[in-house]
């Protein structure tokens, strides 16, 4: 079994030594120690690294990771990390995908205005969007107006 000092582990996953320490005090890792006190890891521990990187990519928070790791001892057969992992994955998709449709909404909007502006280019003399009267701005735009009113001007 290969051994790595914290350094060399650092270096091999593109941690800091200080996260790789503050893994540990989270139970995500286990160093074990030399005679001299000095911590040193295995290539299994390279792998959770690995894999802590790639869950926090996905959004898991370091408790949701701990939860998974800890399933290790009480599952054998790997089907139990498996199915929290499979529902933790969903959730994670689910929440994203709604992340993804405000975000295409608020592209749609900023798309409209642009083109609202874009379109107003010569004889820009009123509002293009319809909520003018609520807008917190309105007392600075040139160009709203109540009904009956002229535009306001500066």
């Amino acid at each position: 079994m290969k051994r790595y000092r914290i350094g060399e582990i650092a270096a091999l996953s593109s941690l800091s030594e200080r996260t790789i320490r503050y893994y540990e005090e989270q139970g995500l890792i286990r160093a074990r120690r030399s005679e001299g006190g000095q911590r040193w890891y295995t290539d299994e521990d390279l792998v959770y690294l690995k894999r802590i990187i790639e869950l926090k990519g996905l959004g898991f928070s370091l408790q949701e990771v701990r939860r998974i790791f800890e399933l290790k001892d009480a599952d054998r057969s790997g089907n139990l990390r498996r199915e929290a992992l499979l529902a933790e994955y969903r959730k994670k998709l689910a929440a994203d995908l709604d992340k993804l449709e405000e975000l295409k909404k608020h592209i749609d909007e900023l798309e409209w205005h642009v083109h609202q502006l874009e379109k107003a280019e010569d004889g820009f003399t009123e509002c293009p969007g319809s909520l003018c009267a609520s807008c917190q701005y309105r007392s600075r735009c040139t160009f709203f107006r109540s009904e009956g009113e002229k535009p306001l001007s500066d």
